[in-house]
C-alpha cells in the first residue's frame, strides 16, 4: 500500500513538472523576445534592401507640407519596442536635432505604418521615434547640402545612434542610397510654413541635366531650402516650395548679371 502511494504521488508531483515547466517557458518568451518574433513574422523579406527597379531624383515628387491633425494611431505614448520605454513629444514645436539618418525599403514596402497608412518605398516619408505624428520636417544632407521636405508617418528607427529612418525615396532625393546612414539635421517646420509654402523660385532652365545637376548643387551650399530639378521639355532648377516672403527674399538675393532675375512660379 505504501509502495503504491508513493509511486502515486511521484506520479502526480511529476505531472505537475510537466504542466508548470511549459507555462512557467511561454511566460519567458512572451515578453521581448515574442514581440520581436511577431513583428518579424509581418514580412517575407528577413533582410531589408533596394528595390531592383532603378529610381532617379529626378523621378520622385517631394510632397507638399500642409497643416493636418494628429492621426489616430501611433500617438499612444508611451509605448515599448524591443524592452525600451519611448514617449510621445506632446510638440514638434522648436525640434531640431543632428544624427544619422538610415533608409528602409523593400522588407516594409506595402505594410502598414504605425499611422495607419501604406508605406511605399518610392514616396518621400519618415519613421522618428517620438515626434507627433504626423510631423513635416526640413531633412539636410550634411554632407551634401541636400535638402528635402519630409513628411513623418511611422516609428523608428529602433537602432542606437540613428535619429531618423527615410524611405528610399527620400534617401535617394538626399543622395546617400547607395551608403546606407548619413549626417543629417532634421527641423520640425514651424507653422507659418505649413499651407502658405506653396511658391517656388526657378533659377534656371537647361536642355542638358548635367547643367542643371551643377546648378542645383551649387544653390543647395547657399540656401537652406529644398533645391529641385523638374522636368518637362527642360530641366528646370527650382528652390521650394517656400512662401510668398521667402520666395520674394530669394528672388533678391539670387539675382545677378549671370543668371538674370529668378522667375516666383505659384504652385496650382
Amino acid at each position: 500500500m505504501l509502495t503504491l502511494l508513493y509511486k502515486y504521488k511521484t506520479t502526480f508531483l511529476a505531472a505537475l513538472v510537466i504542466i508548470y515547466l511549459p507555462a512557467c517557458s511561454s511566460k519567458f518568451v512572451a515578453g521581448d523576445q515574442m514581440s520581436g518574433d511577431a513583428q518579424s513574422s509581418r514580412y517575407s523579406i528577413a533582410q531589408d534592401r533596394a528595390p531592383t527597379r532603378v529610381l532617379s531624383a529626378d523621378q520622385i515628387e517631394v510632397p507638399q507640407p500642409r497643416k493636418e491633425p494628429l492621426s489616430r494611431g501611433g500617438n499612444k505614448s508611451p509605448y515599448r519596442v524591443l524592452g525600451k520605454t519611448y514617449h510621445i513629444m506632446p510638440s514638434a514645436k522648436g525640434y531640431r536635432e543632428e544624427g544619422f539618418a538610415s533608409w528602409y525599403g523593400e522588407k516594409f514596402h506595402g505594410h502598414t505604418t504605425s499611422n495607419g497608412e501604406v508605406f511605399d518605398m518610392y514616396q518621400v516619408s519618415a519613421a522618428h521615434k517620438s515626434l507627433p505624428l504626423p510631423t513635416w520636417v526640413r531633412v539636410t544632407n550634411l554632407d551634401n547640402n541636400q535638402s528635402i521636405y519630409v513628411r513623418v508617418n511611422d516609428r523608428g528607427p529602433f537602432h542606437s545612434g540613428r535619429i531618423i529612418d527615410l524611405s528610399y525615396a527620400a534617401a535617394v532625393k538626399l543622395g546617400f542610397h547607395d551608403k546606407g546612414t548619413a549626417r543629417v539635421r532634421v527641423e520640425a517646420l514651424p507653422d507659418n510654413e505649413l499651407d502658405t509654402a506653396s511658391y517656388f523660385v526657378q533659377v534656371g532652365a537647361f536642355s542638358q541635366q548635367n547643367s542643371a545637376q551643377s546648378l542645383q548643387r551649387q544653390l543647395s551650399d547657399q540656401v537652406k531650402d529644398p533645391v529641385e530639378i523638374y522636368q518637362d521639355t527642360f530641366y528646370r532648377v527650382r528652390i521650394g516650395p517656400v512662401t510668398y516672403d521667402r520666395a520674394v527674399q530669394l528672388q533678391t538675393e539670387l539675382s545677378s548679371d549671370a543668371i538674370g532675375k529668378p522667375l516666383i512660379v505659384a504652385d496650382n
